[in-house]
């Protein structure tokens, strides 16, 4: 019993040691500032930090808490919005923002009841750009006994949905850029 006692204690001093080497591994080597490069006035180093884009005011986050908060996320993200606008008409199986992409269920417009169509919009950025969307069409043909097959077919629909998504995204960055106010800073005295 005293071994395994022995043993435990061992364990623990082992484990709390190797956490205590872990933290003062994590340390970095101080990093002493250039007085060079520093300017020795006050007003002066406020400047370059915010020219720098390092600067933090208190104002300035509470000024933008006023007007409601601003959140980036699909609204704000013409490409998707556009997206989603184009292919309304459809009913969506799947809709996931943050993995970029859009996918329909079947679709059927009623001139052919053995055929589906389904349209995957995957998107690989967020500016607007013609190879910022990948465009997958899959048709499904059954036949009477149910038995279908599945293929992805390349055709037209692609080009003129990618035409179509890329002209209203260009609509709404303008339409977003032309409520966007210009900020500029106040200069320091």
């Amino acid at each position: 019993m005293s071994i395994l006692n022995c043993t435990v204690k061992y364990i623990l001093f082992f484990l709390i040691g190797i956490i205590i080497l872990g933290f003062l591994g994590s340390c970095g080597i101080w990093d002493p500032a250039d007085a060079r490069k520093i300017p020795a006035n006050v007003n002066e180093r406020v400047r370059k930090n915010l020219e720098e884009g390092r600067g933090f005011s208190i104002g300035k986050s509470m000024s933008e808490r006023k007007g409601g908060t601003s959140y980036q996320f699909a609204s704000s993200n013409p490409m998707w919005r556009a997206t989603l606008e184009i292919l309304d008409f459809l009913p969506f199986a799947n809709v996931d923002y943050s993995g970029g992409i859009i996918t329909t269920d079947w679709y059927n417009e009623g001139t052919s009841s053995d055929e589906s169509i389904k349209i995957t919009v995957r998107f690989l950025t967020n500016e607007i750009r013609s190879d910022g969307l990948k465009i997958i069409v899959h048709k499904k043909r059954c036949t009477i006994q149910q038995k279908c097959t599945v293929k992805k077919i390349s055709s037209a629909l692609e080009h003129e949905l990618r035409v179509a998504i890329l002209k209203k995204a260009v609509l709404f960055e303008a339409e977003f850029n032309k409520g966007k106010k210009k900020f500029k800073r106040k200069d320091l005295k």
